[in-house]
């Protein structure tokens, strides 16, 4: 007869959590970016079970996707940390965490600017020699 538990199942009243294999498989990170995010202070210390393995909060995870949407608009692991830094200060840096977003946003828009003007140059070059194809002799063969 079932008790309608898991053996992952936390005990009544305490938030459910994840083991690093798991967080890894939902996050794309390796156990060792994980460990790694960890060590260099980008996360803060993972609760740990009796038996020292780490148990990952849902809170920690909504985190981890912030950081991997830093990382994925191109902002350095020093910035992350710095970040991570500010956010552990709480309510009194909220100015300064603004602030370095505002900063990340803006450089982000540039990037963004910059990668349409070199696609825009792609596309001339692409429609170029699209054009030197069909006034060879054959007509155009490579599309």
């Amino acid at each position: 007869m079932s008790t309608g538990t898991s053996e992952n199942a936390p005990p009544r009243g305490e938030e459910p959590s994840l083991g690093i294999a798991q967080v890894a498989e939902r996050t794309g990170l390796s156990i060792d970016t994980l460990r790694y995010y960890e060590k260099a202070g980008l996360i803060e210390p993972v609760g740990r079970t009796s038996g020292n393995q780490r148990r990952y909060r849902v809170a920690d995870l909504d985190w981890l996707d912030f950081l991997l949407r830093l990382r994925e608009t191109g902002m350095s692991i020093a910035d992350m940390q710095r970040f991570a830094v500010l956010r552990a200060g709480g309510d009194p840096t909220i100015a300064q965490r603004l602030a370095m977003l505002r900063e990340h946003r803006d450089d982000l828009e540039q990037r963004i600017r910059d990668l349409r003007r070199n696609a825009t140059a792609l596309d001339r070059k692409i429609d170029d020699y699209v054009r030197m194809l069909i006034r060879q002799p054959g007509g155009e063969n490579g599309k």
